[in-house]
C-alpha cells in the first residue's frame, strides 16, 4: 500500500492535505515484526508512534496474570500516540498477533516538522486530543 494513501486513512492525520501527508510520510521508518513480537512494553519510555500497515496487534494493559487485552488493531490504526504528546512511559504492551508491518514516526522528528509547519501540528494535535478525550470518556468500555 502506498504510504500517503495509508496515512490518508489514519484518523490522527485526518484533515491534512496530500502535500502535508507527503511531509509526514518522509518521517516514517518501516519496521517489521513477527507474530508474538512485542512492539512496546507497558512502563517503558515511549518516543514514537506506530501506524499499522499490514498485520494485527493486540493492546494489553496490566502485568503478569492480571494483564488483559483491551483491543486488537489493524491496517490504518495507530499505537503509541501518547508518545507524540508527552514522551512518558508506555501505558500498554503491544504484541503482534500476526506478522506485522508498521511505519514508525519518532517524536523528535515529528516535533521538528510541527515547528516548521504549524498547520500540521495544529491538525494532528487536535485529532490526538479528540481521540484521547474519546478514550477517557469511554474508558469504562474497556474495563472487565
Amino acid at each position: 500500500m502506498e504510504l500517503v494513501s495509508l496515512l490518508k486513512s489514519v484518523a490522527v492525520f485526518e484533515g491534512l492535505s496530500d502535500a502535508e501527508l507527503e511531509r509526514v510520510a518522509r518521517l516514517c521508518r518501516e519496521a517489521r515484526y513477527r507474530k508474538g513480537d512485542v512492539i512496546t512494553a507497558q512502563g517503558e519510555p515511549g518516543h514514537e508512534l506506530f501506524v499499522v500497515c499490514d498485520g494485527m496487534v493486540e493492546v494489553n494493559i496490566g502485568a503478569g496474570g492480571a494483564a488483559r487485552s483491551v483491543v486488537n488493531l489493524g491496517t490504518g490504526q495507530v499505537v503509541g500516540e501518547m508518545a507524540l504528546v508527552d514522551g512518558g512511559p508506555r501505558s500498554a504492551t503491544v504484541r503482534c498477533v500476526a506478522d506485522t508491518l508498521v511505519y514508525v514516526i519518532e517524536r523528535d522528528a515529528f516535533e521538528r516538522l510541527c515547528d516548521a509547519d504549524h498547520q500540521i501540528g495544529l491538525v494532528v494535535y487536535r485529532n490526538l486530543a479528540a481521540d484521547l478525550s474519546f478514550k477517557l470518556r469511554h474508558e469504562h468500555l474497556t474495563r472487565r
